[in-house]
């Protein structure tokens, strides 16, 4: 067999071992092992595989993180999230659907120091849903609003989709998050514009009733301002300090846990114990996530060893399919297999075939990098995988909530990000203008 031949069977193999049920990293590396030994030797795979595990691991960069999974998970015990939320609940709730909104640029907020979907919907499900169901929104809207948002934790920096991202690109995390911020503030819009449509088009879908008549909790400005201080603290140390040029991104994301690290103990929400379960917690993120690279890593050579993404490239840009025919094709790509799998995964068996294919078809990187992350956090909204999905349920744990009641609150914000993803890949500025690209 040629090589080309050897590098399909590999991808063939990876994607019946991920359907059978093996773990994403462990069938990576089996049939990178397997593709260089046919490729080329047993020697050169075992040696390849050995100088990945050195080369993937070894630079200063990837200490970012787990700071800033340490920095998502300290912001998450210490209530900032619940003050977040309260303080755009006071400042929106006139405006028609206005919890809703609220709960959209709270969690927009929340994001840019968290970088973690899941925490943003663990959060804000037991904050939000609660306060929204209480003011006459239906559990399907309020969940739906909730996982909705979530998303926003992958696109709005610092953003771990975005440092997977560049790490298997070679491109900066810092321009990967500097290209983050438009889109996220677009897709913060266009969320924030469903609901109203939603609200004045659907009222039965987003209201139990007509009249809301449970109170508010009275906010003052002395209580606002003094809920407001700690996000914007940490906005300020770990955004300013990243783009201000002060931090490098790992150097922000040391500030940034240092900061929540402080912020949890004023609040005194941190003992020992639950210090020591954070810190566990953060070192199974952190290898988990190293090793997918790793084993990505050597995916990606295996297949360049092979010569498939040359081939491809050839295959698909000089025939009618042409570049921006293979972009839609990718992007549905990812939304059907968002179905199916969990985001990093996707981006680790995909990005290693799809980026020479994207260079050759002289795409920015960046913007290509943005459209991926838009269209594999859309895979937490839809089913059967739809994990901000089975978060809300686990975090709620109400026995009348069905997990297709929030697959269906979720539905129209799945189109929002389809709009969002649209307006990203007609007007690459919205991703570009600030990362100079």
């Amino acid at each position: 067999m040629s090589p080309v031949e050897i590098g399909s069977l590999c991808v063939a193999a990876l994607i019946l071992l991920i359907f059978i049920g093996m773990p994403i990293g462990i069938g990576m590396l089996a049939v990178s092992l397997v593709g260089v030994s046919f490729i080329r030797s047993d020697t050169v795979a075992i040696r390849m595989m050995a100088q990945v595990a050195n080369d993937s691991l070894e630079e200063y960069l990837f200490a970012v993180v787990p700071l800033f999974v340490l920095m998502g998970l300290l912001v998450t015990i210490s209530g900032v999230g619940r003050d977040t939320f309260d303080v755009f609940e006071r400042l929106l709730r006139r405006l028609t659907a206005g919890l809703g909104i609220a709960t959209v640029f709270a969690n927009a907020v929340f994001a840019s120091i968290t970088g973690i979907s899941i925490a943003s919907a663990t959060v804000f499900s037991r904050v939000a849903v609660p306060e929204m169901t209480r003011h006459g929104y239906t559990k399907r809207f309020a969940t739906g609003v909730v996982a909705g948002s979530s998303v926003l934790g992958m696109l709005i920096p610092p953003s771990l989709l975005m440092i997977v991202y560049a790490v298997i690109a070679e491109q900066s995390v810092g321009r990967m998050f500097l290209a983050g911020i438009g889109p996220g503030i677009l897709l913060s819009l266009i969320f924030a514009a469903t609901i109203v449509l939603l609200a004045r088009r659907r009222r039965d879908f987003v209201f139990e009733a007509d009249e809301n008549t449970a109170a508010y909790e009275d906010l003052g400005l002395a209580a606002m301002l003094r809920k407001s201080v700690p996000i914007l603290i940490l906005m300020l140390l770990v955004l300013g300090g990243l783009y201000g040029g002060f931090f490098n991104p790992t150097e922000a994301g040391a500030a940034g846990a240092f900061g929540a690290l402080v912020i949890a103990l004023l609040r005194q929400s941190l003992d020992r114990k639950t210090f020591w379960s954070l810190l566990v917690e953060t070192g199974q993120i952190t290898v988990s996530v190293l090793f997918l690279i790793l084993a990505a890593t050597f995916f990606s050579r295996m297949l360049a060893l092979s010569g498939v993404p040359r081939e491809l490239a050839h295959v698909l840009l000089s025939g009618s399919l042409g570049p921006y025919g293979f972009l839609v094709f990718y992007l549905l790509l990812i939304i059907l297999l968002g179905c199916l799998i969990d985001s990093i995964s996707i981006m680790l068996i995909l990005l290693p075939i799809a980026l020479p294919v994207a260079s050759a078809a002289g795409f920015d990187l960046i913007w290509f990098g943005v459209l991926t992350v838009v269209a594999v956090e859309m895979g937490l909204l839809t089913p059967p995988f739809g994990l901000s999905v089975y978060t809300i349920k686990s975090a709620i744990d109400d026995p009348d909530l069905r997990v297709g009641d929030i697959f269906r609150g979720a539905f129209p914000f799945v189109i929002a990000m389809l709009v969002a993803l649209a307006m990203i890949a007609i007007f690459p500025p919205i991703a570009t203008w600030l990362a100079g690209a």
